[in-house]
């Protein structure tokens, strides 16, 4: 058993830790090694099992991410931007895979995790599922296929506890699609209409977020002409699937060259 990855998951007590949690330890190619949580969380000290709610597992919450990153090959992170960081720096000095989920995260925060590329595998996407990242691909190859006599516009749905928009993944597809044409999203982004804005400017990228119940996720690239449109769309109905792909990443990137990796990578896509 000793040569099955081990493990460990951050955010443990959030819906995509839980899952995590879930689908690691009933994998039959990893072993969840260890959970972490932050330091006045009513879970540290608890076996993990127990504190979902069902039959303990043999793995006590702590909140000493070094620790627990010293016993594993993996560290699987759906949190926060800065303990994101944090992660990243400890997980590259135990050179542990570090798989990044966290959606939200600025330029200047993804550029901050570069020194820590340098000494293990960070593999980070804002979507981890294979129906996304092939999405992603056909939204590069259909912007470069099209010219700027379709607007494109990505609108993205989430549930109401989201805090961050637009989408990681929505993100993901603005910039394929900013790939495709050639050009820097952040010249051509369109997040914000409120009031009279005045006509579209030809050639934006328009961004639109939905809010609501216990939407998982839902994804639509919009290609809009004058006579025409074509939609590319993905929902999702089931987070596993971002577990799955996230256990993926995580065993994919044993063994390979510290640097930064995506699930394009992952996914030899």
């Amino acid at each position: 058993m000793t040569h099955i990855p081990g493990i460990v998951i951050t955010g443990a007590s959030g819906r995509m830790g839980q899952m995590l949690i879930k689908t690691v330890s009933e994998s039959d190619q990893a072993r969840l090694v260890g959970v972490v949580e932050r330091a006045d969380h009513d879970w540290i000290g608890q076996d993990v099992g127990t504190a979902m709610g069902g039959p303990a597992l043999g793995v006590t919450v702590t909140d000493d991410p070094l620790e627990a990153f010293a016993q594993a090959q993996a560290v699987i992170d759906f949190t926060a931007p800065e303990a994101t960081l944090e992660f990243a720096a400890l997980a590259a000095q135990a050179r542990c895979v570090h798989v990044i989920g966290t959606t939200g995260m600025t330029d200047e925060q993804i550029a901050a995790l570069e020194p820590a590329a340098r000494h293990a595998v960070i593999v980070r996407a804002g979507n981890m599922s294979l129906g996304v990242n092939l999405l992603v691909q056909l939204t590069k190859k259909v912007a470069a296929a099209l010219d700027e006599d379709f607007d494109i516009e990505v609108i993205e749905g989430h549930h109401h506890h989201k805090v961050d928009a637009p989408s990681g993944t929505a993100l993901m597809l603005g910039e394929a699609a900013a790939e495709g044409r050639g050009v820097n999203l952040a010249d051509v982004s369109d997040r914000a209409r409120d009031g009279i804005t005045g006509a579209r400017k030809r050639g934006d990228i328009g961004f639109h977020a939905i809010r609501g119940g216990d939407i998982v996720g839902e994804h639509d690239v919009l290609f809009a002409a004058p006579g025409e449109r074509i939609v590319l769309r993905h929902l999702a109905t089931d987070r596993v699937i971002f577990a799955r792909g996230a256990l993926k990443a995580a065993l994919w990137g044993q063994g390979k060259a510290p640097g930064q990796y995506d699930m394009v990578d992952v996914l030899g896509l």
